[in-house]
């Protein structure tokens, strides 16, 4: 069996660093960049950045809903980006937050965790609205190509905190009961320990739940722009395991485009203060 999800971000974190750069070409960055917003700029942003966190970040997070809005041309350049990434031996979780039942969640395992699919990534968020259980065709196929899931639990956004901090009929809130049911699941025999993990903002003070528990990877974003620095990572995480934690920044770092080696320094300024603050 191929290597766990958990495992290859732990070889990633180990090697550069924590950081998890955001890959978000919408249209104003584009245009400050000097690109057109099209295929042919979607192209070269995609070339700029793999070219500036190779061997600097060790996982890229490309917001898959910035490619869709240009239709076919905008996936077609998305598989382009996931191919040469991966090739360059960055891990990759596309930020698409699929989720369904049945027979249309078992078609999203494939399209995004299939070793067949040209859309295979290392990983892809999803939502849990449906129930945890609903989920569970991704996280099989995800189990069996060495692949993983990321389901939001926290969101830093306003508008999802009175849904996720609402108390369920059993007790805990929302959230923690999403976070303890990943770790139920990373817990079961056929499920390697990291498959599932977790999207909890940096920008928000822990709650019930232990994250040192989770046994899977926490996608933290909110690094940089949302208000989150190194040292509130580092806080809010503190006693999760070292390579399970990524925070993740995408305009903060980005506004250092268009020039790769700019890109790369702002890179690694970034993994540099992560390291001082979470040791």
């Amino acid at each position: 069996m191929a290597d766990s999800f958990g495992d290859r971000v732990a070889a990633a974190v180990a090697a550069t660093g924590p950081l998890c750069a955001g890959i978000d070409p919408s249209g104003p960055i584009l245009r400050d960049w000097g690109l057109g917003d099209d295929a042919a700029g979607l192209r070269a942003f995609c070339a700029i950045c793999v070219d500036a966190f190779t061997g600097t970040v060790g996982v890229i997070k490309p917001q898959v809903a910035f490619f869709e809005r240009h239709g076919s041309a905008g996936i077609g350049e998305l598989e382009r980006l996931v191919t040469n990434a991966r090739a360059a031996g960055i891990v990759v979780i596309a930020d698409a937050k699929r989720g369904d039942i049945d027979s249309t969640a078992a078609a999203y395992a494939d399209a995004w965790l299939g070793d067949a699919s040209p859309l295979a990534v290392d990983a892809v968020t999803a939502h849990a609205y449906l129930g945890l259980a609903a989920l569970l065709p991704l996280v099989r196929l995800a189990a069996a190509t060495g692949r993983g899931v990321l389901v939001v639990a926290r969101s830093s956004n306003p508008e999802g905190r009175s849904l996720q901090r609402a108390v369920t009929t059993g007790g805990p809130a929302v959230e923690d009961m999403i976070l303890g049911e990943i770790a139920a699941l990373n817990g079961s025999p056929d499920v390697p320990t990291g498959t599932v993990g977790a999207v909890v903002g940096a920008t928000l003070e822990p709650s019930v739940f232990p994250l040192s528990q989770l046994g899977g990877v926490i996608l933290a974003p909110g690094l940089g722009a949302q208000g989150a620095g190194p040292d509130d990572v580092a806080r809010r995480f503190a006693g999760c395991r070292p390579g399970t934690v990524l925070p993740a920044s995408s305009r903060a770092l980005l506004s250092a485009g268009p020039d790769p080696a700019v890109l790369r320094r702002r890179a690694a300024s970034v993994v540099r203060e992560l390291a001082a603050a979470m040791g």
